[in-house]
């Protein structure tokens, strides 16, 4: 096996069976309980990210500088025992610099792939924002498809992947805004927002000596994730749910100038499992649909014709107004 294929093949090809629902239950409960020894006052952030996570997504953190964006996702990636790589994003950064680059070897007389930053478990696009619309779109492949192309070789990314995104949403004159299909990509869209005086003190107690996201050790496996992935996969959907999902959607679209996708669609129906999951169901319910749907569907939603205004509201009036069959 050559190391490119050694870095494109980690987890895949392997039959693994689903965790019973209460491992399910209680592994995403050990590795929230593992990041808030990190990340204080921000339960409901880190399940975003989880479902995020076990719904085979990827998930966009956008807020103001400082409020621990990149610790979050450093924290849940090193709760993981898997491979992590971060790309921090700037101005001058390539396509290249991300997805990788065919290298001539003088040995051999053969051009050889050089894997990017891409190729990890966990990927963590830092203030993704800051590059130009071209360098964003060399994501667009692997955030659908898990897979990159270059030269016409199309390399699969490591199993389980899902990129973190920050953004920052404070400097428009400095970023680029993200292009509607690389947003439409991303499963779900949370902001962190401020803590409070209670919350802040603790953090800042917890930083007087060494950091605590220097002593974090990993509580899951690479084999953890994919095995809840598998059990995910077999909640049950029934026709009422995914018809009231469905009209949820068609309601986003009529109301708005941009709605929810069918990929969108998707997403909310695999957000929804991962939430019955967590509920210790193997079914989904409404109330599951309710709880995933504001944060993946209100960065996909556009109201304003000449802005990326956010779609919340009118995902909270679908809410209110349409009705469960």
């Amino acid at each position: 096996m050559t190391d490119v294929d050694a870095v494109t093949d980690q987890g895949r090809g392997e039959d693994l069976p689903p965790l019973d629902l209460d491992e399910a239950a209680e592994l995403t409960a050990r590795i929230a309980d593992n990041v808030e020894r990190v990340i204080v006052g921000q339960r409901d952030a880190i399940e975003h990210i989880l479902v995020t996570l076990f719904a085979r997504g990827n998930l966009l953190l956008e807020d103001v500088p400082g409020v621990g964006k990149t610790m979050l996702a450093r924290a849940v990636a090193t709760s993981l025992e898997c491979s992590f790589n971060r790309v921090q994003f700037t101005p001058d950064l390539l396509p290249s610099d991300v997805t990788g680059v065919s290298v001539f070897n003088e040995k051999t007389r053969e051009f050889e792939f050089q894997p990017g930053p891409v190729f990890g478990n966990v990927v963590l696009g830092d203030e993704i924002n800051r590059a130009p619309p071209k360098t964003q779109a060399a994501l667009l492949e692997v955030m659908s498809e898990d897979q990159v192309t270059v030269d016409g070789e199309t390399y699969p990314v490591p199993d389980p992947f899902i990129v973190i995104a920050t953004q920052n949403d404070v400097e428009p004159g400095r970023t680029y805004e993200l292009p509607v299909a690389e947003v439409d990509r991303f499963t779900k869209k949370i902001r962190l927002g401020y803590p409070d005086a209670e919350e802040e003190t603790e953090l800042l107690g917890r930083v007087t000596g060494e950091h605590p996201i220097e002593s974090l050790e990993a509580v899951a496996s690479v084999a953890d994730v994919r095995r809840a992935r598998e059990t995910v996969a077999g909640v049950t959907v029934r026709e009422p749910v995914r018809s009231y999902i469905s009209r949820l959607a068609g309601y986003t679209r009529e109301h708005a100038r941009l709605g929810a996708s069918p990929r969108g669609a998707i997403a909310a129906v695999r957000a929804s499992q991962v939430r019955a999951v967590f509920e210790g169901r193997d079914y989904v319910i409404p109330d599951d649909v309710q709880t995933e749907v504001p944060t993946v569907w209100g960065h996909r939603v556009r109201t304003d014709a000449d802005a990326d205004a956010d779609g919340t509201a009118v995902v909270d009036r679908a809410l209110e107004e349409v009705a469960v069959e």
